[in-house]
């Protein structure tokens, strides 16, 4: 085979092993329990009607935003634990500045966009100067500030909210009809069928994650620098300011998880606001291995995965936290099968290395002979 072949090959090889890992592990997790291996299967496995596939897509948009936060983070070699604590404050803010409507139409949801990026900056460029300056880690900082966040908002939640007569559902003043963003009609029904609008601006995320890191300068020093600090300085590149800039990058992004939400459906940030959406990320960007490509596929998995798990209590008679093992496993088997797939590929190099330098030797010999 050709190298770009053989490169193909491997490459294919480590999800499929993991996927093929996951599945016997689930299976031999359910056969333990005494549940139906086969049904289940057959449920989680199954082709998903239209409206579930609305419901897969508007989960796998806030799941890819809430990957390439994380994603931003680890090609830096820095794990940013927090964003769900960032997307949770960036949400609110977002959600009370749009529902002040301090600008008309779609100039208060630009306005609200933007206010969620800064503050998800803010918040994850806290650990990032501690990092830089302190050398507090930012796995530590960053879950200390996960719930300085969550204790925050529910404070905040307190004082700014409106609370509807008769609920004991609290939260901010309803976004304007003229600054949401309106959902894209995938099927004319019946049942209509729909999915965020907020898509696009989730495809548009993933194009600048992939031009910034792999096109710009800026990326080539955050990754440099991910890589290696000693010769990121070798070569002049500030760490701390790195440090910092990566992190604030990271927590822009997460200010972005929420909003599919906000702006799409619930339109007003309450008591009962999606949380855990972050720790989400953080498994789909290692199954995606940072890329960004690589995230949506993830996220798509994931996505079909949560959906399809749903009606298991009432088809099957099996719990739906199954679900959230096989995804464990398979994030587990991903980072093992593309460790061992990495192993045996540059065992294939060093072969052919000592192939290539044999033949040369044999080439020699035959010259001094002749």
């Amino acid at each position: 085979m050709t190298p770009r072949v053989t490169k193909l090959v491997l490459g294919l090889s480590a999800p499929i092993l993991a996927l093929l890992m996951a599945f016997l592990i689930t299976s031999a997790v359910l056969a333990a329990a005494g549940d139906p291996v086969g049904e289940v299967w057959g449920q989680l496995l199954s082709v998903p009607e239209t409206r579930n596939v609305g419901n897969i897509i508007d989960n796998a948009t806030v799941l890819y935003l809430s990957g390439l936060a994380a994603a931003v983070g680890f090609r830096m070699n820095l794990f940013n634990i927090g964003v769900d604590g960032q997307y949770r404050i960036a949400a609110f803010v977002a959600a009370v500045v749009a529902g002040e409507a301090w600008l008309p139409g779609y100039l208060n949801t630009v306005l609200a966009v933007l206010c969620a990026m800064a503050v998800g900056a803010v918040w994850a460029g806290i650990a990032g100067v501690l990092r830089a300056t302190r050398g507090v880690s930012e796995v530590i900082s960053t879950i200390m500030l996960n719930a300085i966040a969550t204790a925050l908002v529910a404070y905040l939640l307190r004082e700014a909210a409106v609370r509807e007569a008769g609920s004991n559902v609290i939260a901010t003043k309803t976004i304007p009809e003229d600054s949401r963003i309106p959902n894209i009609t995938i099927s004319d029904g019946p049942p209509v069928v729909d999915i965020y609008g907020f898509v696009v601006l989730a495809v548009l995320a993933g194009f600048l994650f992939w031009f910034v890191l792999n096109k710009t300068r800026f990326g080539f020093d955050l990754r440099a620098t991910g890589r290696s600090t000693t010769a990121a300085v070798a070569s002049g590149i500030s760490v701390n300011k790195m440090t910092v800039a990566a992190m604030m990058l990271s927590g822009a992004v997460a200010g972005l998880v929420g909003l599919p939400i906000l702006l799409g459906s619930s339109f007003s940030y309450g008591s009962t606001f999606q949380s855990g959406l972050g720790f989400a990320g953080i498994a789909i960007a290692l199954l995606g291995r940072n890329n960004a490509v690589g995230i949506a596929v993830g996220a798509l998995l994931f996505a079909y995965l949560n959906e399809q798990s749903n009606p298991l209590q009432i088809l099957v008679g099996v719990s739906p936290d199954i679900v959230a093992i096989t995804q464990g496993t398979i994030v587990l088997t991903v980072v093992i099968s593309y460790e061992v797939v990495r192993r045996y590929g540059v065992r294939m190099e060093q072969q052919a290395v000592a192939r290539a330098l044999e033949q040369e030797r044999d080439d020699e010999r035959a010259e001094v002979k002749a």
